[in-house]
């Protein structure tokens, strides 16, 4: 739901976008087809008038079109027959040979390419004048923005996170998280073959791009808003000037229309009319970008069968048919396609249709920051929210999303203004209640002066009706509604305006094609949130038939007599059963509005609360006998949260006595892993040692999903664990991150080689990276990864004090690059061990002449079990007398 959604978002008064993120134009209106002067065209463009169709539904009948007559309409006639086979050069030879006098007078209309190129110009202009603006709040004047001011990069990189079509988003966002790649793939290379830094030049010279692709991303993470980036470089001119045209196709509009029969050439026609003088025939012959926004929000039946086949662009056939043989390839075959959706729904197109598959990454922790900066004027306050969210890790991790770092900017900064001391939120359940609190607070002072118990009650009807539509269309797996889905939650559809007008920031009513309304939250977290607020207020009220959702085989009377603690334990059952979380952070929340002191937040909504101390512990026991199921790690992970939210730190402190206990080798199981993982990361408290030998893993699945803890350590111990490149990656990752803890890592005798080697020391020559101790020996390193660790030590950013590369098979050669780094006055280097490195007299000569060329820092060199010779101790100890040790045992 990325129109509404995916942003890089902000408050009315900032410089960042707001949550909408949509277009001055981006309601499309009806084609034009009203009769006009005829347009006197070649073969590529209409030359004939066109009458109005009887319903904007339906193609329009062109059988009474207007031909050309006499020997000009003959010679148009027999252009327009080889048009779909030839280029325009080729037409203009053909007429070369046809009757001199006649050619002459269709050459004195307007060119050809001419035309052609005043419709390509008309469709930029459009395009450029849709997309260059997004609103902040309510789509009115006053709340434009120009994109341009107000975008950030936001990370693509190429693949996907593992599990990424199983997960919630909200695990997703959080594995995303932990293991975000500080290399992006730029929006406007999406098509290229590689995104590569220089690949420009030659990319000019090999015309071959990806035909699709399929980028991902959680809702409000910035897919529409790269849409829209790409959309307006191209319109400006400053990006993919090989394309003549960019089609989209929103698949919510797309929905209003799928029982309609469409040829592709009128169903691009009535959403860019501007292209009402371009011919079916040229699209073959034009690079064309075609654009599928928010796959997620289709209601189409997408077939991938060879049983419907359309591959003429005048051929008409269902909306969802057009759409599957685009896909496929029989319709438009050249055009490229590009297709964004969040994760659970992109299974719908099979993966044999997809060149490339993206993800988008959001916001990485500089950011996270930079975005807080922006956002809020006063530095002082800024700085202490940015220190908040530093420490509450759950909602730091959730700040990944753009469209969270406004809610959480909007929440913190309106508590700091009424009062400094005030206590700020903790949870994701208390900051979603204080956000939806300013929202009414602000409806409640744009009408003062009427009846305040009136005004309680409209807003209470409003809220309860919203979270009604919220739940049932949660539990359809809706995320974009449409006026029988707010007619069966009981909202007037003539009402729905009051309904997005009471709660702007959080429900969104939008014109689109034909002037049809859809309706959305501005993200999916708040559709769960006030999903979980109509349950509880159910429970309150008595409400039997929502109770049955949960517990099946119960009676009416039985439904309206359970206790709270039963209710949340058939909701968690049933979360526990679904197979992509989708009702994990629906789980969360229930739990957090639960605590009375957050139903006392909530009481003009839910009208009475209730404290049961008894419930309460009954509640946190049912969720950690669901721990203790054989459940996912991500479910069991879940409850962890939804413990948290009810501010239960049990799991935690038994996980923190599990750590100090005096067993020399624990075993531990995939589930204690990930909470584990959770704990360390969530915590407020930097761990001061992860060794992962004194884990005894139950599979290796295990060791990998404790592994990005090692964002939250000083000391990494990894020895001996079977590393990959992508774990350095994380590393990597982990060094780059704002404020890295990390100042100490042993990845001795893994098998990473150079590749690693290089990973490694571009996190070690980032400005966040403190790191003191690193030790690589025995890890089959050569001269190449020499060279990426001089690079790291002679920046001026480097704090390595120790460096291990022992049992490397450096030889002279990687001796001699090494020196690179050691002979630069930014080499901070204090202890440096070679042992068992295949280092001769030529590179002690090397060494010798390196850390005397430079006051050096290095008090201890151990070149032990090498091959120095006579010479090459002498030059050693001539040279190097500062060295408090020096070690030189030959092999």
């Amino acid at each position: 739901m990325d129109h509404l959604q995916d942003t890089a978002i902000d408050g009315p008064s900032s410089g960042y976008s707001h949550v909408s993120m949509k277009s001055n134009n981006s309601m499309h209106q009806p084609p034009n087809l009203s009769d006009g002067p005829a347009v006197n065209s070649g073969p590529v463009i209409f030359s004939r008038k066109r009458k109005r169709a009887a319903s904007p539904l339906q193609p329009p009948d062109l059988s009474d079109e207007a031909a050309p007559s006499g020997r000009l309409g003959e010679i148009a006639d027999q252009i327009r027959d080889v048009s779909c086979q030839t280029s325009t050069s080729s037409c203009q030879k053909h007429i070369s040979h046809l009757d001199t006098e006649a050619a002459l007078q269709l050459d004195s209309h307007q060119p050809v390419h001419d035309d052609l190129q005043r419709v390509k110009d008309q469709h930029k202009t459009s395009m450029k004048n849709r997309y260059e603006s997004v609103f902040e709040g309510i789509k009115l004047q006053e709340n434009q923005t120009l994109l341009n001011r107000i975008y950030t990069q936001l990370y693509i990189i190429e693949g996907e996170s593992e599990g990424v079509n199983e997960e919630h988003e909200v695990l997703q966002m959080e594995k995303s998280y932990k293991t975000l790649q500080d290399t992006p793939i730029h929006c406007n290379d999406i098509f290229d073959p590689s995104p590569e830094p220089g690949y420009e030049e030659m990319r000019r010279e090999k015309k071959d791009k990806i035909k699709t692709v399929l980028t991902k991303g959680i809702a409000g993470i910035g897919k529409t808003v790269s849409v829209q980036k790409f959309i307006l470089d191209w319109a400006e001119g400053k990006a993919n000037q090989d394309v003549d045209f960019m089609f989209v196709l929103p698949f919510r509009e797309l929905n209003l229309i799928k029982d309609h029969q469409y040829s592709l050439h009128r169903l691009l026609l009535d959403f860019h009319p501007e292209l009402q003088d371009l011919d079916s025939m040229i699209y073959d012959e034009c690079t064309v970008v075609l654009i599928f926004d928010g796959l997620d929000e289709s209601r189409l039946t997408l077939k991938f069968s060879d049983s419907e086949k359309v591959s003429d662009v005048t051929e008409s056939s269902s909306v969802g048919v057009l759409m599957s043989n685009l896909m496929k390839g029989d319709l438009l075959p050249s055009a490229l396609i590009w297709i964004t959706t969040r994760p659970a729904a992109a299974n719908q197109i099979p993966s044999n249709f997809i060149n490339r598959v993206t993800e988008i990454q959001g916001f990485n922790d500089p950011q996270k920051e930079e975005y807080f900066s922006k956002r809020i004027s006063d530095e002082h306050q800024a700085s202490r929210i940015i220190s908040h969210i530093r420490r509450a890790r759950s909602l730091h991790i959730m700040c990944h999303i753009p469209v969270f770092c406004w809610i959480s900017a909007t929440v913190l900064q309106n508590i700091l203004k009424q009062d400094l001391s005030a206590e700020i939120p903790q949870t994701l359940t208390e900051m979603y209640i204080h956000f939806l609190l300013i929202q009414t607070h602000m409806r409640n002072q744009k009408y003062e002066e009427r009846d305040p118990e009136k005004l309680l009650q409209s807003n209470r009807d409003v809220i309860v009706k919203l979270a009604e539509l919220a739940f049932n269309q949660l539990m359809k797996g809706n995320v974009m509604f449409y006026e029988e889905d707010l007619r069966e939650s009981g909202i007037d559809v003539t009402d729905a305006s009051v309904y997005s007008g009471i709660c702007t920031e959080i429900f969104r009513e939008e014109s689109v094609i034909y002037q049809r309304k859809v309706y959305s939250f501005v993200h999916l977290s708040f559709q769960e949130f006030f999903a979980a607020l109509y349950v509880f207020f159910c429970y309150l009220h008595k409400n039997s038939e929502v109770m049955k959702e949960f517990l099946t085989g119960k009676s009416r009377t039985q439904c309206e007599n359970v206790l709270l603690d039963g209710l949340l334990k058939g909701v968690m059952n049933k979360a526990l059963k679904s197979k992509n979380g989708h009702l994990d952070l629906f789980l969360r929340f229930l739990h957090g509005i639960s605590l009375e002191s957050n139903q006392r937040l909530l009481q003009d909504v839910l009208i009475h609360t209730e404290n049961n101390p008894e419930s309460i512990k009954k509640i946190i026991q049912n969720l950690k006998r669901g721990q203790k199921n054989n459940v996912s790690p991500e479910r069991w992970m879940n409850l962890s949260h939804c413990l948290i939210e009810m501010k239960d730190h049990s799991v935690l402190k038994e996980m923190q006595a599990f750590l100090n206990s005096e067993t020399k080798r624990k075993s531990i199981s995939l589930a204690q892993c990930s909470t584990l993982a959770n704990m360390i990361m969530m915590s407020e408290e930097v761990m001061d040692e992860l060794d992962f030998m004194k884990y005894k893993f139950k599979s290796k699945e295990g060791k990998w999903r404790l592994f990005p803890a090692v964002r939250n350590c000083r000391k990494a111990l990894l020895a001996g664990c079977n590393l990959t490149d992508q774990h350095c990656e994380i590393l990597a990752s982990a060094l780059q991150s704002s404020n890295s803890p990390l100042r100490e890592l042993d990845l001795s005798n893994n098998h990473l080689q150079d590749s690693a080697a290089k990973l490694l020391s571009t996190g070690v020559k980032s400005p966040n990276c403190q790191l003191n101790i690193l030790r690589s020996s025995g890890c089959f390193m050569t001269e190449e990864g020499c060279a990426a660790l001089a690079s790291a030590l002679s920046s001026n950013l480097s704090h390595l004090r120790e460096l291990d590369l022992s049992h490397n098979d450096l030889q002279d050669s990687g001796v001699k690059l090494l020196c690179g780094g050691l002979n630069s006055p930014n080499c901070q280097l204090i202890i440096l061990r070679l042992s068992y490195c295949m280092v001769t007299e030529e590179g002690c000569a090397a060494l010798a002449s390196a850390l005397s060329s430079n006051p050096s820092h290095l008090r201890e060199l151990d070149l032990s079990y090498n091959h120095p010779g006579d010479s090459g101790v002498k030059l050693l100890s001539d040279k190097l007398k500062h060295l408090d040790k020096l070690k030189y045992v030959e092999q």
